[in-house]
């Protein structure tokens, strides 16, 4: 075996050769050989760079730095256009993850903040224009996880939506005759879906991080909490853990 590194996109060159018949003028141009297709940026590359960002989290910025050290160019713009477009192609496999991930029993969700360059200059040419500037400017991506017979689906959503108002639109497509699923998700009242019937388990880690910032102001009280949590709850999971007990068995 022998283990080599390239970048992560590679670039092949073919100089066509040219000829002009010196009678009418007309120029003539050798074809492509055989097997090269007429895309600059064929399916393998879009693939590549979607994988990169969407799931070991490398920035477009990042890759744009490396081939061109590389000296194999490709502006984080060119790569947006790649992906926006293969993305087109992939709408119907979207459309049912996310009618997969609505049928899920547990689903997690929250919020991050999150710069996109033309939404930022939407909102603020509507705020310029209008003497009723828009209620919200600010732009969120929203983390969905759904879990179900031991399968996980994580749905990303970008816009101006909080991830309660992105929730809503994925659980709009849960089966009739499937009951409310269980939500976790931290205290945020914008984490919630507005319309729609869920179990709410709140996140309790973010509970406990609370106590443990106010330890120091109230010692006795946060004590008798902690204390409690870790032998009732975090030491009920990790034995349900070693027992290899599936959730329907843990109660």
């Amino acid at each position: 075996m022998r283990i080599g590194g390239q970048p992560p996109l590679q670039a092949t060159v073919y100089q066509m050769e040219r000829l002009r018949c010196n009678l009418c003028g007309e120029v003539f141009t050798a074809e492509a050989p055989d097997g090269v297709g007429t895309k600059k940026h064929d399916e393998t590359s879009a693939s590549m760079i979607a994988l990169l960002k969407y799931g070991s989290g490398f920035p477009f910025y990042r890759l744009e730095g490396l081939q061109e050290n590389l000296q194999i160019p490709l502006p984080a713009a060119t790569q947006w256009g790649i992906v926006a477009a293969a993305a087109t192609l992939l709408q119907p496999a979207i459309d049912e993850l996310i009618r997969q991930a609505a049928q899920g029993k547990v689903l997690h969700n929250d919020d991050t903040s999150m710069k996109v360059l033309g939404l930022m200059k939407e909102a603020t040419s509507a705020e310029a224009d209008s003497s009723d500037p828009p209620e919200r400017t600010a732009v969120f991506t929203s983390g969905i996880v759904s879990t179900t017979d031991g399968q996980k689906i994580a749905l990303f959503f970008t816009g101006r939506k909080h991830a309660g108002e992105n929730l809503s639109t994925v659980l709009a497509r849960r089966a009739a005759e499937q009951g409310p699923p269980i939500q976790m998700c931290d205290a945020l009242s914008r984490n919630l879906p507005k319309s729609l019937q869920v179990i709410l388990g709140y996140c309790l880690a973010h509970g406990r991080r609370r106590f443990v910032e106010v330890a120091p102001n109230f010692p006795s009280e946060c004590r008798y909490v902690l204390e409690a949590l870790g032998e009732m709850i975090y030491h009920h999971d990790e034995l349900a853990r070693e027992m290899m007990s599936w959730p329907a068995n843990r109660a």
